[in-house]
């Protein structure tokens, strides 16, 4: 829901661009990786400055797998540098870190550094950044429905809340604003069952030139949009307008 200043709660960004960045500046697809996770922590800070109480971010996807080996490997290792870089200066202003996606395909070293973040800064609440890593809307839905049925849920007794109580992030309220960067038009497999009711904004700014100026025009476009929640305000029928019944 909207805080009474238009201020989202909840924000999730799907950071698309780093690439391309890089190589328009005749850089290695690395550099715009790096480029990228400045842009994140600079993002972070100030959506807590805004009051923005929840960030998710699409750092890796389960599609990502894909991508030449070099270039996961570099982003395997881009998160225990950005861990060891960054943690200390976001857990000081405030910032709880969470992590969610398939853990099972990282390595060791990767889940021990994910398990590090979160218990360092879980008691931190100004703001908390949901990071999905190795993460997929599809792959969310489906180990949903398989932690249920673990738990002894009965078919009968399966519903929407139920089975959002199983979801990566059941605990948060669902974005309200989506935004993607980098000029695509798509969601791509992100946050697929909670975003259902999520605004969306789709920029051209690639991400690693994303400032706090594209963050404030993304919050405007989304406090001047009308959340129907799929419900159709009620009206009154053109015969009583004309009577003034």
């Amino acid at each position: 829901m909207t805080s009474d200043t238009g201020i989202p709660r909840h924000v999730a960004i799907v950071m698309d661009g780093n690439g391309r960045w890089a190589k328009r500046r005749y850089l290695p697809r690395v550099f715009g990786h790096k480029a990228g996770v400045d842009t994140l922590v600079k993002t972070v800070l100030a959506c807590a400055d805004r009051g923005i109480e929840h960030l998710t971010v699409f750092a890796f996807s389960s599609e990502n797998w894909k991508r030449p080996t070099e270039e996961v490997s570099f982003l395997m290792g881009l998160v225990l540098v950005a861990v060891e870089k960054y943690l200390a200066r976001l857990a000081s202003r405030g910032v709880r870190i969470r992590m969610i996606g398939d853990r099972n395909q990282l390595t060791e070293r990767l889940r021990q550094a994910c398990d590090h973040a979160e218990s360092s800064t879980a008691h931190n609440t100004r703001i908390t950044l949901w990071v999905a890593f190795a993460y997929g809307g599809r792959w969310d839905i489906v180990q949903a429905c398989r932690a249920a049925m673990r738990a002894g849920v009965k078919p009968e007794e399966l519903d929407e809340a139920t089975l959002g109580r199983y979801m990566s992030f059941g605990d948060a309220p669902d974005p309200d604003l989506l935004i993607r960067t980098g000029g695509e038009v798509r969601i791509s497999n992100f946050l697929l069952w909670q975003a259902a009711y999520s605004e969306l904004v789709f920029s051209d700014c690639l991400w690693p030139d994303f400032d706090e100026d594209e963050l404030d025009k993304a919050i405007r476009a989304y406090a001047d949009r009308d959340r129907r929640f799929g419900l159709v305000k009620a009206t009154v029928p053109v015969a009583e307008q004309a009577t003034g019944t």
